[in-house]
């Protein structure tokens, strides 16, 4: 059952809502994309309540992205607001 929700919204920006909490990824709109930090650098840069959630953020985020035929890159150093 996906938990998350995903919302792009104005300034390139995608809210990643939980249960547990929101954050917002980058979402460039030049050429659209959703920008998701590396499993092994997620920990530093998730919220605390977050840092377990990344394969299933992962998923849900891979899933959202393909119906909506926005690439998503997995990067090591991202920031997530």
């Amino acid at each position: 059952m996906a938990q998350f929700q995903f919302q792009p919204r104005w300034k390139e920006e995608l809210v990643c809502s939980h249960p547990a909490g929101t954050f917002v990824l980058d979402m460039p709109m030049g050429l659209v994309s959703v920008i998701l930090p590396s499993e092994k650098s997620w920990p530093h840069h998730s919220p605390a309540w977050a840092k377990s959630l990344w394969p299933q953020l992962h998923a849900e985020l891979a899933t959202w992205c393909a119906s909506n035929k926005i690439p998503l890159h997995v990067e090591d150093n991202v920031r997530v607001w």
